[in-house]
């Protein structure tokens, strides 16, 4: 049996391997920039690289990578080897300080969104010692930042990082006006939950659209899918117990905390939810996980999907975000106490919030926006795009009461009697769960639901720490001015309560009234990514980012135009795809088929049998073929056109708007074909061979 203590974090450079491979001074040093962010003394860098090479080796490595997230949403990194001659035939193994400390990748070879021209190559990537280092497959995998030679950030990790300096700096400058001095540092912490599907390999290699899309592009609706909500939480199957077991070790085993795994409600669909960290660790381990989930899968004969939407009329798959602030004595700064109605620094925190939702919900629709998630939100299976916020029944009374200078009765938990005497009573939270709700408050942590399960978890907790920043620093200039503090805290509460209560929405997000209840509010409509983009070059937005010193105006708009790029190539991609998939197999199918009836038809008739049933079957199918051949000539047309378009946002919006129509067209045709053709000859898994039989 596994010993899980020796196992979890045996090939992460932790704690334990820094005091066995540092000097003393040199692990403190180490030591304090991660848990406090203070500056590494650089004296000290070819003591760690030294130390750091010593173990890698130990661990098996031969070489070393600078780890880094450009924005791909995957990760990359050049992998150098250890060695170096020495010019008689020997070598020696080498890891200098420079070589831990920065790295020069092609800097032009990565999205840049104009900040990069082909011949501007030279990148840099710069350690990051807050994210330990780890060993995978022979090679030591150091995380860093990504930026280019203008110090422009290229990358996920850098803007992270500037928000949690900005969050950490203006939390502790309010919680000094409250009168707290024994917190030093405060960090954002994270917990991404992973949604994902799991396929028979063999399978998976026989959809081209699996393979190059990450999601089937046709398909018709299996006769059974999640009706019977039989999938939920079930037993899980054996195949997919003994992936989820390695999937564990591996990931324990590199000090990603894995802590719960269930079915989801689709069939073949599962989830794998961490424990909390930091928000910067919890980016590098859940990049980390998506990768591993990957290659866990391969080796035992199954693929795993981490698209949004990999069938239609299923549930698709989002990564909860759980975001909460805690402090270096111990504190979760959303925790609301016994009675939250007397915790007026969780009440402040908790406008902070309300506030920032409220102005900068485009920004945070837009964080999660991709060409996947366009077809999973909205639907009955996850958030709407219109950003609210849930806080429940009795949270929101709490505030209205302070807002208007009413009391608030203390009121102890509830029981839940099950009405079986052998069973306990059990103390029921002060509110019910809203699953359709895009960002709610689940008892110490806000849950951002919006976000897609094939995106980095970056750039919405870059949102997130940037917008609270600038809640919590309008909170303390006036808390600085005011005569009294204690009032002026009523006062903030009860402003924030009259101009952002408009953000609180409690009850079904999944309604066609709450859409129209939401217009009303003047809440941002932002159905598609393509609208949803715009917000990050948003004049209000990019001071935003500017104030605290996370994204310059030039960051600003190539993160922009990157998004409008990726979601435009995405589509083209999906596009080529299905003009490939249905001409070179499903229309070839279906007239050999066609051929293969009408044959039958004459034979039947030679026999003096009517034929009737298969007259009918026959004109059914020449009718379906030739809406086939009509909605492909249509799909290829626009596809041409499509080429043509310069400029970056007139062409996501062609894709938006025509491509994904034609594609849905052409679609309907081929899904009512495969219903009625014999099962046999139907070129391509069907959705009953993936979803059940796995």
């Amino acid at each position: 049996m596994t010993d899980l203590t020796k196992l979890y974090g045996c090939k992460v450079f932790n704690e334990a391997a820094m005091r066995k491979y540092l000097a003393p001074e040199a692990y403190e040093s180490l030591r304090r920039t991660q848990t406090e962010g203070l500056p590494l003394d650089p004296k000290l860098a070819p003591i760690i690289a030294n130390g750091m090479k010593e173990w890698a080796i130990q661990m098996g490595a031969t070489h070393y990578t600078h780890w880094f997230q450009p924005l791909t949403n995957i990760t990359a990194g050049k992998h150098d080897s250890f060695i170096e001659p020495t010019g008689d035939g020997e070598i020696t193994l080498e890891f200098s300080s420079k070589a831990l400390v920065k790295g020069e990748p092609d800097a032009s070879s990565f999205p840049s969104g104009g900040l990069r021209a082909t011949f501007e190559a030279r990148g840099y990537t710069a350690w990051d010692p807050t994210s330990p280092a780890f060993v995978r497959d022979g090679t030591l995998y150091i995380p860093t930042a990504f930026c280019a030679y203008t110090g422009q950030a290229l990358d996920q990790k850098t803007p992270l990082l500037r928000s949690m300096e900005a969050i950490n700096k203006q939390t502790l400058r309010l919680l000094r006006l409250l009168g707290n001095t024994t917190t030093h540092c405060v960090t954002p912490t994270v917990g991404a939950e992973q949604e994902y599907f799991l396929v028979d390999r063999a399978l998976y290699e026989k959809r081209l659209d699996l393979k190059v899309c990450g999601r089937t592009l046709l398909g018709a609706k299996p006769p059974k899918g999640q009706e019977l909500d039989d999938h939920y939480c079930g037993r899980i199957r054996l195949r997919v117990s003994e992936y989820m077991h390695a999937l564990d070790e591996a990931l324990w085993s590199l000090g990603v905390p894995g802590k719960t795994k269930h079915n989801e409600a689709a069939p073949a669909q599962h989830e794998l939810a961490p424990v909390f960290d930091s928000a910067n660790i919890a980016c590098d381990h859940n990049q980390l996980t998506m990768e591993v989930m990957r290659i866990v899968a391969k080796k035992h004969g199954l693929a795993c999907l981490l698209h949004e939407k990999p069938f239609a009329g299923v549930n698709g798959s989002g990564k909860h975000n759980n975001y909460s602030l805690s402090t270096d004595d111990g504190k979760n700064l959303l925790s609301p106490s016994k009675d939250p109605a007397k915790n007026k620094q969780f009440l402040l925190i908790l406008c902070g919030f309300l506030q920032a939702v409220d102005q900068y919900g485009d920004l945070l629709r837009a964080s999660a926006a991709c060409a996947g998630n366009d077809h999973r939100l909205g639907g009955n299976e996850a958030p709407p795009a219109i950003i609210s916020v849930f806080l429940g029944e009795k949270l929101t009374q709490t505030l209205l009461n302070v807002a208007q200078g009413a009391s608030s009765e203390d009121q102890e938990r509830s029981l839940l009697h099950t009405g079986v005497s052998a069973l306990p009573d059990l103390e029921k939270d002060d509110s019910d769960r809203n699953r359709t709700s895009p960002f709610a408050f689940t008892g110490n942590k806000f849950e951002f639901r919006t976000v897609g399960s094939s995106q980095s978890i970056a750039m919405p907790n870059v949102v997130l720490n940037t917008a609270l920043a600038e809640a919590f620093s309008q909170f303390c200039q006036r808390l600085e001015k005011a005569e009294d503090v204690e009032k002026e805290i009523d006062a903030i509460i009860a402003d924030v309560v009259r101009q952002h209560s408009r953000i609180i929405f409690n009850g079904n997000n999944y309604s066609a009234a709450w859409r129209e209840e939401a217009k009303r509010r003047g809440l941002p409509m932002l159905s598609s990514s393509v609208e949803a983009f715009d917000a990050l070059i948003d004049p209000k937005n990019i001071a935003l980012f500017q104030k605290f010193g996370v994204l310059d105006e030039s960051e600003c708009h190539s993160r922009h135009e990157i998004s409008l790029e990726n979601y435009t190539k995405v589509l083209t991609i999906e596009a080529a795809t299905m003009i490939e998939m249905v001409r070179r197999q499903i229309y070839p199918a279906v007239v050999k088929y066609i051929g293969d009836v009408a044959q039958s038809v004459n034979q039947m008739r030679s026999a003096g049998c009517t034929a009737a049933s298969v007259v009918t079957l026959l004109e059914n199918l020449t009718v379906l073929a030739d809406q086939i051949d009509s909605e492909l000539s249509a799909l290829r047309a626009a596809y041409a056109k499509s080429l043509s378009i310069e400029d970056v946002h007139e062409h996501a919006q062609y894709m938006c708007k025509t491509i994904t129509g034609c594609m849905e067209s052409l679609r309907t045709a081929c899904d009512a074909v495969e219903k009625i053709m014999d099962s046999e000859r139907w070129p391509i898994p069907t959705y009953t061979d993936l979803l059940l039989r796995v």
